[in-house]
């Protein structure tokens, strides 16, 4: 299958600082420099890659190539250049160094709005941003119902934009470049304007376009969006290409670089309203960060209720790729306490996988707001030990739970 994005020893160089006319006529110099195929008279020996003073390289030598159809993942977390990336391929920008080479028609989606103008209605906007998306009048009149079908917006297609919500905006751009047929589409993490509901629409529409055979390069925060629409992922760290893989192995290594192990959690502010005082995860014999797999995992969860009574604690275990493995509460112990400040969750043996874990907390009271929502209040791994270690390999345990969940007689 042919190539239909090629990225080559792709660079991006920014200056720093206000550009004035030396720095203008210098870049004027390396222009022409590099159309006549000369060294550029302006570039400093040695100089850091990511910035020394006046430049900062955004991308440094990224190389990758995506094929007819293929559904990728670009992953990174803020500045890793996913953003000038995109811009790049999109023509927005242009490389400092190297080239990229594009098989068919782009649709790019980067930012909420890209492409419309604020003073025309979203009727107008749909003729105006499928003509810069290179569509033919035809093509927009054809499909114009189901573009205002699609984002929803039928009632205020007449309206003028400036007066839409930036959900209502995401929803028309999302619609238009979807719908008008690109052989590659880019979106940038615009989704996260949207409601669950439109962001579930918008995935499957997603898969519905990858399913004609079109290419598609999505970048998102949201690894399970990712997860489930991309079979290969592209992980950036600082302007460079850290890993190009299969997309479970790419998430798995992102969220590595953001793993703090953390197995104690203690407030620093105490509010007036219920709230975790402290949440410990042990276990015996005595482990930092890192626990047995064969051993039970004690998590403690110590509150201040402020004199509310009836308080409920709860949990979600998520594993390395933000997957749900378990989430539980209180409600389920056998005797409890409504005047209770301490609560304790048993994780058994080989219930959790090896891996990475993160914990999130919750204290509410049931059928009412929750009072403190802590996300990843607690980070973790579990390990191998001892003889299982030695006849067994994480690889070859799958799935999100651990081995022992299941009993066997």
């Amino acid at each position: 299958m042919s190539a239909a994005i090629r990225v080559e020893n792709v660079s991006k160089r920014y200056r720093l600082g206000v550009i004035n006319r030396r720095m203008l006529y210098q870049d004027l110099q390396s222009r022409w420099a590099r159309w006549r195929g000369q060294e550029d008279p302006h570039s400093k020996v040695g100089e850091k890659l990511r910035g020394n003073g006046e430049n900062f390289w955004a991308l440094d030598g990224i190389n990758f190539e995506i094929r007819a159809g293929e559904v990728i993942g670009l992953i990174g977390g803020n500045g890793a250049g996913k953003s000038t990336l995109l811009k790049i391929l999109s023509r927005i920008t242009s490389p400092t160094k190297g080239r990229v080479c594009l098989k068919g028609s782009v649709a790019s989606l980067l930012e909420v709005g890209t492409g419309f103008h604020p003073e025309l209605t979203g009727h107008e906007n749909i003729f105006l941003n499928g003509t810069i998306l290179g569509m033919r009048q035809s093509e927009i009149r054809r499909k114009f119902d189901q573009i205002v079908d699609f984002a929803e917006v039928e009632q205020f297609i007449d309206t003028p934009v400036k007066r839409y919500s930036s959900g209502m905006y995401v929803r028309l751009a999302f619609a238009v470049a979807a719908h008008l047929s690109p052989e590659i589409l880019i979106i940038d993490e615009v989704l996260a304007v949207g409601d669950a509901r439109f962001q579930e629409k918008c995935l499957g529409k997603m898969e519905s376009i990858a399913g004609e055979g079109r290419t598609i390069l999505f970048v998102s925060h949201n690894m399970g969006a990712i997860r489930a629409l991309c079979s290969r992922g592209i992980l950036l760290r600082e302007g460079r290409v850290v890993m190009d893989g299969s997309i479970d192995e790419t998430i798995t290594a992102y969220i590595g670089d953001n793993f703090a192990s953390a197995s104690s959690y203690e407030a620093k502010e105490r509010p007036a309203s219920p709230h975790f005082e402290r949440i410990t995860a042990t276990q015996e014999p005595a482990a930092q960060g890192t626990f047995s797999i064969g051993q039970p995992l004690v998590v403690t969860f110590e509150t201040n209720p402020c004199g509310k009574k009836d308080l409920t604690v709860g949990l979600v275990i998520r594993n390395s790729q933000g997957v749900w493995v378990q989430h539980s509460s209180d409600e389920f112990a056998a005797a409890k306490d409504p005047l209770a400040t301490v609560s304790r969750c048993i994780i058994p043996p080989h219930a959790l996988g090896p891996g990475k874990y993160h914990l999130d907390a919750l204290l509410a009271k049931r059928n009412e707001e929750a009072y403190e929502h802590l996300v990843n209040a607690l980070s973790f791994e579990i390990a191998f030990d001892g003889a299982m270690a030695a006849r067994t390999h994480a690889a070859d345990w799958k799935g999100a739970c651990g081995p022992g969940l299941l009993l066997w007689e």
